[in-house]
């Protein structure tokens, strides 16, 4: 019995020792699991003979068919690439996702670094830039840009090539105060067409006076479906989206303790305002299409490893349809008792105020590239576009008035006070000549020949010089601009403001130098701009009525920004300052110094957590504070107001764990430290700290 019970255990081992072999194959130095391993030979049920297989052929059988069921392939970012419509302006550019951290607390429009903003108090309230931005656009204006940086235009838009479907989910939360919600999915119907949607959401009860007020809450939500075709012989490329904005913004007209910071409160959220139930709502849809066919010969531009190759058109033809409808709402449900408004014309108590801007655009263009068959290195390289744009508006605006039905009660009614159609006609051309890798030269010209609008102008020239990777690159940049003035200040009729003037085109001058070195991480410009007949809003000494104004003598404003990172060991330090000087301060009403900084420690916790520990620091100069008028949608020169300024500071920890990043930030962390409270604009208090979380997931199936 014993000698019976050594057999049987000694068959038992042999058996363990089959099956532990059998299940070691994922060492890719054992023989047969590695592709490259001479002799190797494929373990597979022969079923034409009906030979009888071994126990390990059985067993290296089970297991192959047992792995057929296992999705052994990782999916990733690579399998995702990413481009958009100014990348496809003139080839097919395609590039890597980007899914690092850098930046990534700094998720919403207000605090970018290099773009400021100042506002009415949180996220989704009215903004405007904290430096000087010129805007550089021609033609119709309705003048109305205060909530522009939560809308989604079609130019935001990405498109994507996704060889496995992508989806992206990101959240951003400081309690009832903030939320930010977005997601994003895409994925490819086939090899060449691509669908997705954008979804988006703000709300924000803000840091004053909530507590039960639903029209005192932020309520933003961005939507968008988007698509991209391009042909098996990459010749036609399709671009569409379908895009809806719905904007609400409380306007308050301030809380009416203007001392917050000297008195304290016990209870924010319990503050009064003067207007508890008024606000603003944008709403807006649009349709836009973009094709374009290349004519000719096509070449290829191999990129940087990990990039798609490029696809360089001899000859191109596109055409551009853009549909849009926009309405800018102002509902006035409380009494002006504390004059929030300089005056009414229809109703004292309530307000019904309605702009509708119809916009159709119908973009040509033709394109013609003259260069070398060797792509490797581009020189002698001649560009020319030209094209015809033509936009045709309707806008029409409405108040709420008093008038007597067909009983002879009096009742209030929604009564239009304007109405008009027209369009224009804009002549484009683009001319670039690259001599070479090193030097190139381009001119853009843009006129407006007929229509109401006829006159306006921008024309652009650029010199661009290379003196490679470590010596950097310069840019030297001129441009001369004349525009119409917006409609809100020529021809406005609402219940509080009413403008009919005749102003003439603002003209503005520039030349800058831009200097840019990659690897010293070092970028410098330095701007002039010559301004005349400089538009804005102002109200006499002393009062609230904002008015359109017009400056007759000519603006010089001298801005020079430097952006430099630096890097010791896993210590990194970014920063970028922006001096401004101009002999109308008062009237542009921007600060003269303005700096950003970050000190981060980056580290890899564990092996697999990817991680940056620092703080931001924000600091302006003081500067006169602008006004905001309830009920026309503007900043304006009111009551010269000077703040304090003291720096703003930020203390995060963000990470990346595989798909996900995250990021825990505590805000004006130092509140209370130098002051306990800032402004940016008067009579509005900024937010206090606030303790806030991120995390965005992507996922590849």
């Amino acid at each position: 019995m014993p000698d019976k019970l050594k057999y049987i255990l000694l068959l038992l081992i042999c058996a363990l020792g089959q099956i532990a072999f059998a299940q070691s194959t994922n060492n890719p130095n054992y023989p047969g699991n590695n592709p490259n391993y001479p002799g190797q030979r494929p373990n597979l049920r022969d079923t034409t003979t009906g030979k009888v297989l071994t126990n390990d052929q059985q067993l290296d059988s089970l297991r192959k068919r047992l792995d057929k069921k296992r999705d052994t392939v990782i999916f990733s970012s690579k399998f995702i690439k990413v481009t958009n419509e100014r990348l496809l302006k003139d080839s097919t550019q395609l590039f890597p996702l980007d899914t690092g951290i850098y930046n990534y607390e700094n998720y919403g429009p207000l605090n970018q670094p290099r773009t400021p903003k100042i506002s009415l108090g949180n996220t989704g309230r009215d903004e405007r830039s904290l430096l000087f931005e010129p805007s550089r656009t021609i033609g119709f204006d309705a003048g109305l840009h205060t909530l522009d940086a939560y809308l989604l235009n079609p130019q935001d838009i990405n498109y994507y090539r996704a060889r496995v479907p992508y989806t992206q989910l990101s959240y951003v939360g400081g309690g009832l105060k903030e939320q930010i919600f977005k997601i994003l999915h895409t994925q490819n119907v086939n090899p060449r067409f691509n669908v997705g949607f954008n979804l988006n959401f703000i709300g924000s009860q803000g840091f004053y006076s909530n507590n039960g007020i639903l029209e005192q809450n932020v309520s933003d939500v961005n939507a968008a479906a988007f698509a991209w075709y391009e042909s098996k012989s990459k010749r036609y490329n399709l671009l569409g989206n379908l895009i809806y904005n719905n904007l609400k913004t409380p306007e308050t007209g301030s809380i009416l303790n203007d001392s917050i910071f000297k008195t304290g409160s016990i209870d924010k959220t319990t503050e009064l305002v003067r207007l508890p139930s008024t606000y603003e709502n944008w709403t807006g849809s649009g349709l836009y299409l973009k094709q374009f066919y290349y004519i000719g010969r096509i070449d290829t531009a191999k990129k940087e490893k990990g990039s798609s190759s490029n696809i360089l058109p001899t000859q191109r033809v596109s055409y551009t349809l853009n549909y849009n409808t926009r309405k800018y709402n102002f509902i006035q449900n409380d009494a002006d008792t504390y004059d929030v408004f300089p005056d009414y014309y229809f109703g004292s108590n309530y307000s019904r105020d309605s702009l509708t801007v119809t916009h159709l655009q119908n973009d040509f263009s033709y394109s013609f590239y003259l260069r070398n068959k060797d792509v490797k290195f581009i020189k002698n390289e001649v560009k020319l576009d030209v094209g015809l744009t033509q936009d045709y508006y309707r806008y029409t605006q409405y108040v709420a008035d008093t008038a007597l039905n067909q009983y002879g009660n009096r009742v209030t009614q929604a009564t239009r006070v304007q109405s008009a159609s027209f369009q224009d006609i804009t002549l484009k051309a683009k001319l670039s000549y690259r001599f070479s890798d090193k030097i190139g030269l381009e001119g853009d010209l843009q006129q407006i020949a007929q229509g109401r609008d006829a006159g306006d102008f921008l024309y652009d020239a650029k010199v661009l010089l290379s003196g490679g990777n470590k010596a950097g690159r310069i840019i030297f940049e001129g441009y001369s601009q004349s525009s119409t003035p917006p409609l809100v200040y020529t021809n406005w009729t609402s219940n509080h403001f009413i403008f009919h003037d005749k102003l003439n085109n603002q003209k503005t001058n520039s030349i800058s130098f831009n200097y840019i070195n990659n690897p010293l991480k070092l970028d410098l410009k330095a701007e002039y701009f010559l301004i005349s007949d400089y538009l804005y809003f102002a109200a006499q000494p002393g009062g609230i009525d904002a008015q359109p104004t017009q400056l007759g003598a000519d603006i010089n404003l001298l801005k020079v920004s430097l952006g430099k990172s630096f890097a010791w060991r896993r210590w990194h330090f970014d920063d970028f300052l922006v001096y401004q000087k101009t002999d109308y301060q008062s009237t542009l009403r921007t600060p003269q110094f303005y700096n950003y900084c970050s000190l981060y420690y980056k580290s890899f916790l564990f092996n697999v957590l990817y991680t940056n520990v620092g703080i931001d620091v924000r600091y302006n100069s003081e500067y006169v504070a602008p006004s905001f008028a309830t009920g026309l949608g503007q900043f304006y020169n009111g009551a010269n107001v000077t703040f304090s300024s003291y720096p703003i500071a930020t203390v995060f920890l963000k990470a990346t764990l595989q798909h996900t990043n995250f990021f825990v930030m505590y805000d004006y962390v130092n509140q209370g430290l130098l002051s306990p409270g800032f402004y940016t604009v008067n009579r509005y208090p900024q937010m206090d700290r606030l303790l806030k979380i991120g995390v965005s997931w992507a996922f590849y199936n």
